[in-house]
């Protein structure tokens, strides 16, 4: 079976995490976001699978290649200039010719591909989208359907006191080839804005199915370190890369890339990611922190609640305050 990552944006609201890597490599549990979503289409038999890059493209070509690494074949779709979801789709019909699967490569999911395929199929649907129910509506698209699960309305980011619906746009779809009819060629076009909206009123066989697996949309840093949270504590079938260990002084959870060194008496707490290679120095106190591969953090120093890039020197006892992100590459004195 096909399928297609949507993984050419920016993922500008995660600057500067993001000023020399694609969103959709961005550590998560100390291995880039998109390998759960290959690992995922891979598991649930879709094996043929191509991504539409243009930021940073060569960082994601060079890291998965064919993908025979990871038990897949993966072909790749370059936008010199962005197309939106649906034009980069379209730019793909070649290669999706059999009803497909579209994820974004910059969520993240456990989400049961297979039983929504069965739903699709047993519809009868041209397009399928999976439905997460959230309480915070105003940060979502969200989608009103029939008791039959036929999709009859969208509000994008309501009020909550406006809200028809708390069932979210996951950006988890599958659709038929016939799909292609309604997207224009070399254009930017959108789903949600145009495609979309055009199938309802066509009154096409257009269905939304809730899911309850894990979904989180990585849109910024905060959701960035929640997911983190969320992967530490197991609230997400993913694979991480390092050791995990809870329960620790202070009831810390810490995930400890491969390399990793602890100095003496360092201290953790809350939920504590450091990614392969780092050095942590004698005394030093981390809490609720996520810190990239070959970081190095000097004796004495405190990093509270904050995101540290890779190949970054914080000397010794520097104070990094809680909500800073700092980029790859940097030096604190």
């Amino acid at each position: 079976m096909k399928a297609m990552i949507m993984a050419a944006g920016v993922g500008s609201r995660l600057m500067p995490l993001t000023m020399n890597i694609p969103k959709p490599m961005v550590p998560m549990g100390n291995r880039p976001l998109m390998e759960n979503i290959v690992r995922l289409l891979k598991i649930h038999g879709f094996e043929q699978i191509i991504a539409n890059l243009h930021y940073h493209a060569r960082v994601i070509s060079d890291h998965f290649g064919d993908g025979s690494s990871f038990g897949v074949e993966l072909k790749y779709s370059v936008e010199d200039e962005l197309l939106g979801t649906a034009g980069g789709v379209k730019n793909c019909e070649w290669f999706l010719d059999d009803t497909f699967v579209i994820a974004s490569g910059d969520a993240l999911t456990d989400v049961d591909l297979t039983k929504l395929m069965a739903a699709h199929r047993k519809n009868g649907a041209l397009a399928t989208i999976a439905l997460k129910e959230v309480d915070e509506v105003e940060h979502f698209g969200v989608v009103v359907t029939d008791d039959n699960g036929r999709i009859k309305r969208f509000q994008e980011k309501p009020r909550a006191s406006e809200a028809l619906s708390h069932n979210a746009n996951t950006g988890i779809y599958i659709f038929e080839p016939e799909i292609f009819k309604y997207i224009p060629a070399r254009q930017f076009y959108d789903f949600g804005k145009q495609v979309f909206p055009h199938l309802v009123k066509a009154e096409a066989p257009f269905y939304g199915v809730p899911i309850d697996d894990y979904w989180c949309d990585v849109g910024n840093i905060d959701t960035y370190r929640q997911a983190h949270e969320d992967i530490v504590m197991g609230r997400v079938r993913v694979l991480t890369s390092g050791q995990l260990q809870h329960g620790l002084d202070n009831k810390a959870h810490l995930l400890m890339g491969e390399g990793t060194t602890l100095g003496d008496n360092v201290k953790c707490s809350g939920i504590v990611v450091l990614g392969a290679g780092c050095k942590i120095g004698d005394n030093a106190v981390i809490n609720n922190a996520v810190i990239w591969d070959n970081s190095v953090v000097g004796a004495g120093s405190n990093i509270n609640e904050a995101v540290i890039g890779a190949d970054c020197v914080i000397s010794s006892a520097v104070t990094i305050t809680a909500d800073s992100v700092i980029a790859s590459g940097c030096k604190i004195n």
